[in-house]
């Protein structure tokens, strides 16, 4: 593979890999990857988070992982921020998602002690020179955190006799998460410490994923709690397609909630009472009117419609047109079209201006064009000036060799058709496996990628214990953070939810 070929030049690994994070050249003439030499930057800080001043280590650092076989397959980079306050204080393990996402965003938004400033109203964030300041919402004060970087993102890579199918895949992403956090509590010896996981979109997916393997086998894990951020648990609920009639539901009320903050609709009423009519009109109405499909009364398809445009900011007339299936890529282009403007799929709040207005759908995410410059670029300036992370290797935001090499099914037996992903059954098993396990699940109103009525979806249909489920809600997306009024909300919730008794 390309990745693979690059790692093997001689001027890639010379220059990067022995200089650097001093490689081992001793395998050249063979097909194994290099195999760095344990690596470790340590600095000491202070900081005040949750109102307390706290005295941090951070430990940017890598760990070889070896298979069965006790061969190495991958180097796992992590960042630890952790506080001396003895074995028992919890740790929070934080990912994002893609597959193939860093952990930039959690990082430089949430709960990394430093943060980027980028505009809470949905503006554009700009050019550099971005700010960089103090977070007080960090979780320091009652947790330490280590960031993970999946292999293949950040500064993760493969290595050894490591090969794309041992990791690139949801099942092996997921043994080999479990498999980081496992080593990173066996290194710094917090066995007896409370654990929890956060994650955020796919990590959300990988979260309940990874469950079994850390708390099953020799050497079993228990974990205390999942912080799921923008949760994507059910893929049925999350994909928009025309042969998911699903999608249809659980996006209505985010179009809703998308259509009330841009003014489509009366904006008089209060965002969660008019959301709470939405949702009983999606149950009790929208719903049964799709199942009925062509056998529905002309009377009724017109009822329908009317009030599904009334809510939606549509036309009714477009909404006739697309039978009472308004697809959710279409819709936030459709919502402004008068004005030539698409709204964000990551935030609805968002817009940008594209060139094409009769598209069917958006060319450009306008929240990510929005902010990811700013993440990226506060990342890499934080790493290098302020932890002293001086690497040449690139920090990849997004892994590209990632995204090439995925598969989310690997060589199934017998017989096999293709379904969403699906990873809330893993969650419920293991709530009745361990039967201490909280779940937080927090969701932004204007997330058109993951949106909250799914959330709700998933966690009703799937035999979860609800009564130890905490739903929060916030008036921004997916990053809701990136708002800094949710962003204070999200930290208090998470606060309450990981101090609760």
């Amino acid at each position: 593979m390309y990745h693979r070929n690059l790692l093997k030049s001689m001027a890639f690994s010379v220059a990067l890999f022995v200089a650097c994070l001093g490689v081992s050249a001793d395998d050249e003439e063979t097909d194994d990857l290099p195999i760095p030499e344990p690596v470790r930057v340590e600095s000491q800080h202070k900081g005040t988070f949750g109102g307390r001043r706290i005295d941090y280590q951070v430990v940017v650092s890598n760990m070889l992982l070896k298979n069965e076989a006790g061969d190495v397959y991958a180097s796992a980079v992590t960042t630890a921020y952790t506080a001396d306050k003895g074995q028992n204080r919890p740790v929070t393990f934080v990912f994002n998602g893609g597959p193939g996402s860093s952990s930039v965003w959690l990082h430089m938004g949430l709960v990394g002690p430093k943060r980027v400033v980028v505009p809470s109203d949905a503006g554009d964030a700009g050019h550099a020179p971005y700010r960089l300041e103090a977070n007080p919402e960090a979780l320091l004060d009652i947790s330490d955190i280590v960031m993970i970087d999946p292999i293949g993102t950040g500064y993760s890579r493969l290595a050894g006799k490591g090969k794309p199918e041992d990791v690139y895949g949801l099942a092996e992403d997921a043994r080999t998460v479990a498999h980081i956090i496992r080593e990173w509590t066996r290194k710094n010896n917090r066995w007896n410490t409370p654990i929890y996981i956060m994650g955020e979109s796919y990590g959300t997916t990988r979260a309940a994923a990874i469950l079994p393997y850390l708390e099953d086998g020799p050497e079993p894990l228990r974990v205390n709690g999942l912080i799921l951020i923008s949760q994507a648990l059910d893929y049925t609920g999350s994909t928009p397609t025309h042969d998911n009639l699903v999608s249809y539901v659980t996006f209505l009320p985010t179009m809703a909630a998308t259509a009330w903050y841009h003014g489509k609709v009366d904006k008089s009423r209060d965002l969660k009472e008019y959301l709470e009519e939405v949702r009983a009109f999606t149950l009790d109405e929208y719903l049964p009117a799709l199942f009925r499909g062509s056998s529905l009364p002309s009377e009724e398809f017109d009822r329908i419609a009317t009030k599904l445009a009334g809510y939606i900011g549509l036309d009714v007339a477009y909404v006739k047109r697309a039978n009472l299936r308004v697809l959710g890529g279409r819709f936030i282009k459709e919502l402004l079209r008068d004005k030539g403007l698409v709204t964000g799929r990551l935030d609805s709040r968002y817009l940008i201006d594209e060139i094409d207005d009769t598209a069917d759908g958006p060319r450009f995410d306008a929240a990510d064009a929005s902010f990811s410059g700013a993440y990226s670029a506060a990342l890499h300036h934080y790493l290098r000036n302020e932890l002293g992370v001086d690497w040449d290797e690139p920090y990849y935001i997004s892994g590209p060799e990632v995204g090439r090499e995925w598969e989310w099914v690997r060589d199934p037996q017998g017989y096999y058709e293709p379904e969403y992903v699906n990873t809330a059954p893993d969650l419920a098993q293991s709530m009745r496996f361990n039967k201490s396990l909280k779940v937080m699940v927090a969701s932004g109103y204007y997330d058109m990628v993951t949106p909250f009525f799914d959330a709700e979806y998933t966690f009703w249909r799937h035999g979860i214990d609800m009564s130890r489920v905490t739903m929060t809600y916030y008036e921004a997306g997916h990053m809701m953070y990136v708002n800094h009024p949710s962003l204070t909300a999200v930290a208090e919730d998470i606060r309450e939810f990981i101090t609760a008794k």
